[in-house]
């Protein structure tokens, strides 16, 4: 899985399989996983997090939102 980022602990990117997919990363730490979609961010699915993980991980998502599908963009074009 290409990282695109880490932060808090979190270690945010994607598989290189999923260009096919919309716009997506996947999060995982301590053995949680979780996918988010990216316009717009939206949990799309969770193992393990808890409830206020998955706030923290939504608002990381949205202040690194740019970078994130500028990743993306490049990764898959």
């Amino acid at each position: 899985m290409p990282t695109v980022l880490r932060i808090n602990g979190y270690r945010i990117g994607f598989f290189s399989a999923d260009g096919d997919e919309p716009l997506h990363v996947q999060v995982s730490k301590g053995g949680g996983t979780a996918k988010f979609w990216l316009e717009p961010i939206a949990l799309s699915r969770n193992l393990g997090f808890a409830k206020p993980d998955l706030n923290e991980i939504e608002r990381l998502l949205r202040d690194h939102q740019q970078e994130l599908l500028k990743a993306w963009h490049d990764y898959f074009r």
